[in-house]
C-alpha cells in the first residue's frame, strides 16, 4: 500500500512513523523548503506524550525539555501581579519549542520528504488517488493524507475553500526567538506574561542566550496585516517590561497567524483523509494541538492496520472527533483566562492564580487546565512495542 502525506509537520511525521513500520510505502511532500524549526513553546503531555512513550521517543523529548518552574503575570510596567509555582513531579509534561518535537519525529522517520512542493491537483476513484505536485511530478497512491495545517491545500481541493471551515476566535498570534543573554537570564525558567485588556506578551528562556516570545492580541478581523512586525509594534509599542528592547528586533521569520479552530463535517472523502490541524485545529487557547496531532496519527494508523480502508477512515473519525470537540470547547472557554478582555477579568484571574497556589489546591488547579483525550490510546497497545522491538533487533 502506498500513502502520500501532504505536510511534514508533527501530524504528518507521526503518521509516517507508524505507516512505514506497518509496511506502507510512504512519501511526504512539504511546502516549506526545509523542516520547520520555528513555532512557539508548547506543553506536550496527555495522549500524545503516551504515544511517544510507546514509540520510544519520550526519553529524547525529556532531554530536550526546558524546565518550567513557575508561571508569572506582570502588568504593563513589568511589576508582578500574580505567581504560580508548579508542584514537583510533573515529569509527564514536557515544555519545548514546537520545532524540537517535529525534529525528534523527523529523525526517526525514514520516508522521503519532497520539500518545496505541495499538491496541485487531485483525482480519485474507488481504487486509487492520482496526484500532481506543484513541481510537475505525479503520484498514484492508495491513500492521500492532508496533514498540511489550518490552511490545508488538500482540504481546499477536496472539501472546498477554507472560509467554510475556519472558526476565527477573535485574536491574532505571533511568535519568534531572539538571541539575548541578558534578557534570557532575566526571564529564567518560567513563563512570564504581560497582560492588559486585549493584549498578552509572553517570554520564556530557552537556553543561556535564547528567548522565546509569544504575542496574542484581540483582533476581530481575521485578515492578516501586510507587515506583521509593524502591527505588533503598533499594538504593544506603549507598553513597558521587556517590550521596548524586543519589539525593534523582531526577526524576518516571525510567525504570525490568526487564532482559529477548524470545524468540518467529515474528515475523509473516498481515499483522501485529513489529519491534525487541517481538520482538528483546537487553537492556541486549548494548548493541546501537538498532543492531539500525535494521538490522531496513532488512531489513524491503528485503524488502517485493523481493516479495510473505508472502514478505517470512518472508525478513525469516530474515535477522535469526541475528544477534539471537547478540547475545542475547552479552548473557547479559556480565552478569557489567557487573554482577558478587561481589567476586572485580569484581577479575577490573578486572584484565582493566588488561590491556586495554596497547598493541596495547586494540583487540582493544574488538572482543571488539562483538556481531554486521556482514554484515546487504549486498543492494540502491544503493536507499538512489537514495532520497536523489530526496529532494534
Amino acid at each position: 500500500m502506498k500513502a502520500l502525506i501532504c505536510g511534514a509537520g508533527i501530524a504528518g511525521l507521526a503518521l509516517a512513523w507508524h505507516l512505514e513500520r506497518d509496511g506502507w510505502d510512504v512519501e511526504l511532500v512539504e511546502r516549506a523548503p526545509a523542516l520547520r524549526t520555528g513555532g512557539y513553546m508548547i506543553d506536550f503531555y496527555g495522549a500524545g506524550y503516551e504515544v511517544t512513550e510507546r514509540m520510544g521517543l519520550a526519553t529524547r523529548l525529556r532531554e530536550l525539555r526546558h524546565p518550567v518552574r513557575e508561571l508569572d503575570y506582570v502588568d504593563r510596567d513589568g511589576r508582578r501581579t500574580s505567581r504560580f509555582v508548579l508542584p514537583p513531579g510533573f515529569s509527564r509534561v514536557v515544555s519545548l519549542p514546537r520545532g524540537d518535537l517535529a525534529r525528534t519525529l523527523a529523525d526517526d522517520v525514514v520516508a522521503p520528504v519532497r520539500h518545496g512542493a505541495t499538491i496541485e491537483t487531485i483525482r480519485q476513484d474507488a481504487h486509487q488517488v492520482e496526484v500532481t505536485l506543484t513541481d510537475g511530478t505525479h503520484r498514484t497512491v492508495d491513500l492521500l493524507v492532508g496533514a498540511d495545517g489550518v490552511h490545508s491545500r488538500v482540504r481546499e481541493l477536496v472539501f472546498g475553500p477554507e472560509e467554510r471551515y475556519l472558526r476565527h476566535l477573535g485574536h491574532h498570534v505571533a511568535a519568534c526567538v531572539l538571541t539575548d543573554p541578558e534578557l534570557s537570564a532575566q526571564i529564567g525558567p518560567r513563563y512570564r506574561m504581560l497582560t492588559v485588556p486585549g493584549l498578552m506578551a509572553g517570554a520564556y528562556a530557552l537556553s543561556e542566550d535564547r528567548l522565546a516570545l509569544l504575542f496574542l492580541h484581540r483582533e476581530p478581523d481575521p485578515a492578516l496585516p501586510a507587515d506583521p512586525a509593524a502591527a505588533l509594534r503598533r499594538h504593544y509599542g506603549d507598553l513597558g517590561w521587556i517590550l521596548p528592547e524586543t519589539l525593534p528586533r523582531l526577526p524576518a521569520d516571525l510567525y504570525y497567524d490568526q487564532v482559529t479552530q477548524v470545524r468540518i463535517g467529515s474528515w475523509s472523502r473516498g481515499r483522501v483523509v485529513l489529519l491534525g490541524d487541517s481538520c482538528q485545529a483546537v487553537s492556541l487557547f486549548a494548548g493541546h494541538g501537538a498532543s492531539m496531532a500525535v494521538a490522531a496519527a496513532w488512531v489513524l494508523a491503528d485503524e488502517l492496520a485493523a481493516g479495510d480502508l473505508p472502514t478505517a477512515l470512518t472508525r478513525y473519525e469516530e474515535r477522535m472527533r469526541p475528544t477534539i470537540d471537547e478540547v475545542q470547547a475547552f479552548g473557547r472557554r479559556f480565552i478569557e483566562w489567557m487573554a482577558p478582555s478587561s481589567r476586572r477579568r485580569i484581577a479575577a484571574r490573578d486572584w484565582l492564580l493566588r488561590l491556586a497556589a495554596l497547598p493541596g489546591v495547586n494540583r487540582l488547579f493544574l488538572t482543571s487546565l488539562t483538556p481531554g483525550g486521556h482514554e484515546l490510546i487504549t486498543s492494540r497497545a502491544d503493536r507499538l512495542t512489537a514495532r520497536k522491538q523489530g526496529r532494534t533487533a
